[in-house]
Order: C-alpha cells, then sequence, then structure tokens
C-alpha cells in the first residue's frame, strides 16, 4: 500500500529531472494537502521510468532541501548596496518591474535595443523553462542574440560536418556491442543511469575501452583480465590516435571496402591525409604508447558491433569541432553502421528535440526592425563564452553597435561557469550596466543584479523535458504551488511584456498554447497522461543501417563526407587534421614556458552539478572543498607535498587550492574540479577565473580545457 493510499490527503504527481545532464531520470513527488497549503513531503525516482529506473542521483535525492531551503529568494528583491555586496531589499512585484521597465526603456531610448542583452542557458533544461517566452520577448525587443553554445553545439557543429546531422545511435543500444568505446566520457559519473546497460553488454562478452586524459571513476571500472583498456592521451591530442588508427585500420586493409565505396565519399584524401599519421608519429603527439594506438585501431575495426560513445567534454578544446568530425569517421570507415549496437553515440537531441517547432516558439518574427526591403532585420549576435570580453566592450561581436547597458539573467550562474571568469565580474561590476536576475538562490551572478526576481523549481511548474541522453520524453506536473512570490520563466516575461508596454497577444500566450505552439505532432493531453513517451526512433536500432537506414546521411553528397567542400568553404581543412591547441604545450612556445601545465576544470562531484547546488549544506560541505590534483612529479619538482596551499596561475587571474597529490593525472597535466562557488574559495576565485575564452575551430563552443598554467606554494608570491 503506498503512502497515497494510507492517507486520504496525500496525492502523487509524477515529474521529470530537468537538469543539465543526459539522464533526465522519471520522479514523483508525494504532497501533503491537509495544511492551508499543499506540501512536498517525498521525492523519489519513478521505478517505471524505462531509463532511470527509479534511481535518483545524490544531487535530487534532496531536491526538497532545495526547495524548502531557507536561503531560497523568495519575493523580488532591489539592490541597496555596492555590486557584489549581496546588500538587498525586498520590493513588490510591482516595484521590481515598474523599475525594470523603466531602465530598459531608457537603455533603448539612449543607446537603441542592441543595448539590451539576454543571458540564459541550460539551469533548467525543459522546454518553456529554457526556451519559452524569452525568445518572443527579446524578438519583440530587438534587443541582442546570445549564441548559446557554450555546450553541446560544438559537438554537433563537427558530428554534421561528416554525418549531415546530429543523428547517432541511441546509447541502450550498445547492450548489443562486443566492444564499447567511451571516448572522453565519465559515464559511471555524469551519466549514471547508461552505466546497468554497458555492464549488460560486459557480461554478455562485450570489452571496454575507456579513453580519457584523467583517470576517471569509470577508467577505475576497466578490467585488464577482461580485456578492458585505459587509454590517457594528452589533453587536446586526441585527434592525432583518431588519425593514427585510420592511417592502421587503411594501410592494414581493415575498413569495410563494400561500405565505404556505397555510402561514402572522399576515401582517397582520407587516405592521404593520414598516410604520414603513423602510431609512432600519434605517440609523439598523445603520450600513448604507438602499440596501444595500433591494437585500439585494430580492435575497433575487427570487432562487431564497436560502439563508441562520446559526450561533450572533449569539445571544450580549439580543435573541439575537428574532434567530433574526426571520431564520426571511424565508425565509417570500419562500416560500423551495418550492425544493431554498432557506429557513434553522442547526444540523442537529433530524435527528441526533432518533434519542437523551434520558430513557432520563439518566433523571430516579432523583430520590429526590418532593413531598406522592408525584410527582417536580425540583430547581432554574441556568444555567450565570450560575456567578459562583451561586457567589457573588446569583442567583436559588438561590431559598430552600442556596448551593453541592459542585461538580463535567467537559467545561468556566468560568474562561476562562463571562461575567463575575472572579466565576468569585472563588467558585472560597471555603474552604467543595468543587470536583471532571475533566480531561486543569491548567486554569485545575483549579487551583481540591481534587481533580483524569485524563480520557480522544477515540481512548481508544468513543463515537458526532452532528453538529450535517452529517448523518453517526459510531462512534468506541477506538484505545488510557487514558493512565496516565485514565478515561472515564462511568467517572468509576461509580466515584463505587460510592465514594457507591449501589446503583441503572442508575447501573452499561456504554458498550455507555447506548448501546442512548440510541439504540433505530439498530444500534450496524452503526454500528460502516460507520463512519458518515446521518440521516433529506428526500430532495428541502426539510425545509419545498410543500405543506407532509415536516416539517409543529408549531407551535400548524400554520403558521410571523409572530404567536405563546406568545411573549406569555412577556411577548415577539407579531411580529418590535428591543429596542437595555442595555448597548448605544442602551440606558444613562449607562453608554454611560461605555465608548462595543462589545466583540466572537470566535473568531478556527485552532489553538485556544473554550479548548482555546491552552496547547499548537505551537497558542498559533503564534497570538501575546492583542490588541486597533481601528479607527484610536478607537485616534487616545485617542492609540493599533499595538503599544501598553492597558487594555481596565469595570466588571466590566480587560485590559491590545497594540493592533493594523485595518479589520476599524468605529468604536465592538474585538474581544478570546477563549480565551487567564490565564497567557497579562500582568496574569492573560482577555475573558472583561469579558463581560457578562446572560441573553436567552428561551432561557436569555447576551448576551457586548453589553459596554461604554472603552480607554486601559495607562500612563494612575488
Amino acid at each position: 500500500m503506498t503512502l497515497a493510499e494510507q492517507e486520504p490527503t496525500m496525492r502523487t504527481v509524477h515529474g521529470a529531472c530537468h537538469h543539465d545532464c543526459p539522464d533526465s531520470c522519471g520522479w514523483t513527488v508525494t504532497v501533503d494537502d491537509s495544511g492551508s497549503e499543499p506540501v512536498a513531503v517525498k521525492l523519489r525516482g519513478t521505478p517505471e521510468h524505462p531509463f532511470s529506473q527509479g534511481e535518483l542521483c545524490p544531487k535530487v535525492n534532496r531536491f526538497l532541501d532545495r526547495v524548502y531551503s531557507p536561503q531560497r529568494l523568495l519575493h523580488p528583491m532591489r539592490r541597496v548596496g555596492p555590486k557584489g555586496s549581496g546588500q538587498f531589499e525586498q520590493i513588490s512585484w510591482d516595484d521590481a518591474l515598474a523599475d525594470i521597465a523603466t531602465n530598459l526603456h531608457r537603455v533603448i531610448d539612449e543607446h537603441g535595443p542592441e543595448a539590451v542583452m539576454p543571458y540564459s542557458d541550460a539551469g533548467n533544461q525543459s522546454l518553456l523553462s529554457m526556451f519559452g517566452s524569452g525568445g518572443r520577448f527579446f524578438n519583440r525587443m530587438g534587443a541582442t542574440r546570445l549564441e548559446r553554445a557554450i555546450c553541446g553545439v560544438t559537438v554537433g557543429a563537427g558530428t554534421t560536418m561528416t554525418n549531415g546531422s546530429g543523428a547517432s545511435l541511441e546509447a541502450t543500444e550498445m547492450v548489443h556491442s562486443k566492444l564499447i568505446v567511451l571516448w572522453a566520457t565519465n559515464t559511471r559519473l555524469t551519466n549514471r543511469h547508461l552505466w546497468p546497460t554497458i555492464e549488460t553488454a560486459r557480461a554478455q562478452g562485450a570489452r571496454l575501452v575507456v579513453i580519457d586524459p584523467i583517470r576517471t571513476l569509470t577508467a577505475e571500472a576497466v578490467d585488464p583480465a577482461a580485456g578492458d583498456v585505459f587509454i590517457q592521451p594528452r589533453p587536446g591530442t586526441d585527434i592525432a590516435m583518431m588519425l593514427a588508427m585510420m592511417h592502421v585500420i587503411i594501410e592494414r586493409d581493415l575498413h569495410d571496402a563494400d561500405w565505404v565505396a556505397a555510402h561514402t565519399t572522399g576515401f582517397d584524401e582520407l587516405r592521404a591525409a593520414v598516410a604520414d599519421w603513423t602510431p609512432q608519429r600519434a605517440a609523439e603527439a598523445t603520450g600513448v604508447d604507438a602499440e596501444i594506438i595500433e591494437q585500439l585501431a585494430i580492435d575497433v575495426a575487427s570487432t562487431r558491433p564497436t560502439a563508441i560513445r562520446t559526450l561533450i567534454g572533449a569539445e571544450h578544446h580549439e580543435n573541439g569541432a575537428m574532434f567530433f568530425r574526426t571520431l564520426a569517421c571511424l565508425p565509417a570507415l570500419t562500416g560500423a553502421w551495418r550492425d544493431r549496437g554498432g557506429g557513434f553515440s553522442r547526444s540523442v537531441g537529433f530524435w527528441t528535440e526533432g518533434q519542437i517547432d523551434m520558430h513557432a516558439l520563439t518566433k523571430p518574427e516579432l523583430i520590429p526592425i526590418t532593413d531598406a526591403d522592408g525584410a527582417p532585420w536580425f540583430p547581432r549576435q554574441t556568444n555567450m563564452s565570450r560575456l567578459g570580453t562583451v561586457l567589457t566592450g573588446t569583442d567583436d561581436d559588438l561590431g559598430d553597435g552600442p556596448p551593453i547597458h541592459a542585461l538580463i539573467v535567467w537559467n545561468a550562474n556566468p560568474v562561476v561557469v562562463v571562461p575567463n571568469a575575472d572579466l565576468v565580474e569585472q563588467g558585472l561590476a560597471r555603474d552604467d550596466l543595468y543587470t536583471v536576475v532571475h533566480e531561486q538562490f543569491l548567486t554569485e551572478t545575483a549579487r551583481y543584479a540591481d534587481i533580483v526576481l524569485p524563480a520557480t523549481t522544477q515540481i512548481e511548474a508544468d513543463d515537458v523535458v526532452f532528453p538529450w541522453g535517452h529517448l523518453w520524453v517526459a510531462y512534468n506536473e506541477a506538484a505545488i504551488p510557487p514558493a512565496g512570490e516565485s514565478v515561472s520563466n515564462t511568467e517572468l516575461f509576461r509580466r515584463l511584456a505587460a510592465a514594457m508596454g507591449y501589446t503583441e497577444p503572442e508575447l501573452f500566450a499561456d504554458d498550455e498554447t507555447l506548448l501546442s505552439d512548440a510541439l504540433p505532432t505530439i498530444d500534450i493531453e496524452r503526454l500528460r497522461a502516460e507520463k512519458w513517451q518515446r521518440a521516433p526512433y529506428p526500430d532495428d536500432g541502426r539510425p545509419y543501417g545498410d543500405p543506407g537506414g532509415a536516416t539517409p546521411f543529408p549531407t551535400p553528397s548524400g554520403r558521410v563526407e571523409f572530404a567536405s567542400d563546406q568545411l573549406e568553404s569555412l577556411g577548415q581543412p577539407r579531411v580529418p587534421t590535428y591543429v596542437p591547441p595555442a595555448e597548448g604545450p605544442d602551440g606558444d612556445a613562449e607562453l608554454a614556458a611560461r605555465f608548462p601545465l595543462q589545466l583540466l576544470t572537470p566535473k568531478h562531484h556527485s552532489r553538485f552539478l556544473n554550479s548548482g547546488y555546491a552552496h547547499l549544506p548537505k551537497h558542498g560541505p559533503a564534497e570538501g572543498g575546492p583542490f588541486v590534483e597533481m601528479n607527484a612529479t610536478d607537485a616534487t619538482a616545485r617542492g609540493l607535498a599533499d595538503g599544501d596551499l598553492a597558487t594555481v596561475h596565469n595570466d588571466r587571474s590566480s587560485l590559491d587550492v590545497p594540493v592533493r597529490i594523485t595518479e589520476r593525472v599524468r605529468p604536465g597535466v592538474v585538474a581544478v574540479p570546477f563549480g565551487w562557488w567564490r565564497q567557497h574559495h579562500v582568496d574569492g576565485k573560482v577555475a573558472n577565473s583561469l579558463t581560457s575564452d578562446t572560441l573553436t575551430d567552428w561551432g561557436g563552443g569555447v576551448a576551457y580545457s586548453d589553459t596554461l598554467v604554472e603552480v607554486r606554494g601559495a607562500a612563494q608570491r612575488s
């Protein structure tokens, strides 16, 4: 008997996790209706959910602590102290909206609408919360557009140049695989609900290869006795290993010649491009033994089915798009797409999000400005990863337009998550920048706001969750009313539109209408009743089966493109090519001499995600605190011992953290996990104070992981 059956005042409500995670778990909230207001008393995983099957991670196991946290923002607040001081007073919604409208109209009147900039990302990945009516509102205004490419977009951009789209193998199809290559993905930590699929495949005889510059939790699961392998290349050098693998496969005639002839183009160019990429040459670039590279190539080509699984970590290099463009060539070369359980697996957003009509949701036709011929004029676009340079007026994306004088932030905490974070903080501290933040807590970013507005949590608003790690689209039903005076993202923009005096009906559409506009092929009532629905995917499990598959390659040639005219038109190499990052040991020699260590800023913790939850008492403290991981060789050379306070520094900033000596990183590499707030660091910095905001080769991503530093004892400061 369930709790709801025992207590007539109890009811259960079904929903889904909204976090920036591939697992998008199903959950059930138990609500007590006996009091004057409904109270959520329990949140647990839904056992019937086809992917997560009842298990939640340590973050959302305590989600109700977040909902009912005494730190939560419940009312609009106005800044009364210096920016960054965190000094605010409570005000009414009417006063907050009047203040916002007055200042936005002032900025528009003085500088034009492009002086207003929206800033949001994946703090809540549900459809309405992430994309809702914010797009309509800012389109109506004619504000500067934001390129939201900090994570994920570069993966798709790279893959598309080979396959023509982001379509890939659905990850649970790996239950059929005999060789699983986890390349730059820490599955056991960041995609934990996929691990049972991998374990099932291993029990059926599959071998596991883990490739990562850090000996992760996933790498620790490698069993050499079972034929598993862990390979640890130097950061940013993976492409060199891929080129050498293709060299071996072609030279030994291990490629699937029939499949290549029928479904690819540019093979001769590829063969010429990899001709001098011997395993020995790749070994010099990657630090991986030539014999290991050669054996990996043989295994990938000769084991059927072979699945290569990756996520987004490797995109954070200057050559990030080329990484995925090159990796996507391997299953085409070996004909792995023939087999169920074979191919290349990354996000399944192609299958799930393909049901969304984004144009109908955001309505760019609302932009009020046209060119001389009456055609729609699109405002300039800035890259979200370059927020520091944008706010300080040094970014090329600003063009001839005005500086940014007003910033509206929701679903994001850029002071912690954006690279070159000290420059972001400098920009937010400008007296002439008017900033509004919609948030659940007084984050590091909210402390710089002029107005802070309270936001709902996931159990306080209806929405639809489109996973990017599995196929099960879920309806999230509000379990309790909004706490305090908090509002959802869609309600926020309806209120802002009214305060601005806008009258277009599209700006005031309710959530049901927004969902209907965005999801013309989905029956919302049926989805609500059934809780989740599987997105369309080929019944035989082969996205690019033989011949052609259910999803033909939508490249200009209609084939996998080993050589790409599109890339050539972008000024990029036609064929897969390895170019060492400029901020790396094989790049700028002068920079590498001053800063000889490569810095990685991985997701390390199980109790918080990105910058979320680190501030809550049952999450951040349980993880200890910030640190720098160093190999003993590097620590000894610098006179550092385990536990010493060290300064990690480069030209962008410095960061004081204790040393943790470990074998997880190889010599020449250090790691500072990101996600801790400035309040958790002894010097008020964050990991991203150090990281590079250089953009990727194409796709708009950013090279966090191409960051050079030096480490010294904190007492050795000059």
